[in-house]
């Protein structure tokens, strides 16, 4: 289990008495890459404070298809499972670790205590509310005002940001977390590519 002292530098709004109290009833969960952390239609038990490693979170249609939302990273907290948790409410999107990922499990019989009796908590919950809420705004402003070639242009950016220079997805990983097809993606790669914007590995693109 994690000191006090760790939980501080990893979520600095944790005054010591708060992150002593986390560390007693925390569990921590190591998932694995590519293994799914939650599920749409999901009742959570606990919500997840991120210790170490990423995770993708994507909203599911009703035909089954995916749109990648926005990322998760040490130390950052699920903001839905937080509401989802607290209100009993299932899950409305699906989270995958990118990497091994380790999480800290704070069981949703704990949420009230938190949010009445430790300040530190209930500002982590707002932040992560407002920080959530706004990539969320970035998220329906490129899909609303831009074109795909824009979007993904931004999409790729965003990837290198949390992933690095080379992105090791295929052309098909990419038409699902923007829910377009292979084909215009493809197209739109060899676009860039011609504009020197990416180089075209197999099975990865390259940031110029």
């Amino acid at each position: 289990m994690y000191t006090p002292e760790e939980l501080m530098k990893l979520f600095p709004m944790f005054d010591t008495e708060l992150a002593r109290y986390i560390s007693t009833i925390g569990e921590s969960k190591t998932f694995e890459e590519g293994s799914i952390m939650m599920k749409t239609g999901q009742y959570f038990r606990a919500t997840m404070l991120i210790i170490s490693g990423k995770v993708k979170l994507y909203r599911e249609g009703e035909d089954g298809g995916e749109f990648f939302m926005y990322f998760l990273e040490r130390g950052n907290a699920c903001a839905l499972s937080m509401i989802c948790a607290t209100r009993n409410q299932a899950s409305e999107i699906m989270a995958v670790a990118v990497e091994e990922t380790e999480v800290l499990m704070i069981p949703i019989s704990y949420m009230d205590e938190l949010m009445t009796k430790y300040k530190g908590w209930y500002y982590f919950v707002l932040e992560t509310y407002r920080s959530r809420f706004e990539e969320l705004l970035v998220v329906i402003d490129n899909i609303a005002f831009k074109n795909m070639d824009e979007r993904l242009d931004w999409y790729l950016k965003r990837q290198s940001e949390k992933i690095g220079k080379h992105i090791n997805l295929t052309h098909q990983q990419i038409a699902n977390d923007l829910n377009s097809s292979r084909e215009v993606i493809s197209r739109l790669l060899k676009k860039m590519e011609i504009n020197k914007m990416v180089i075209l590995h197999r099975n990865s693109i390259e940031l110029v």
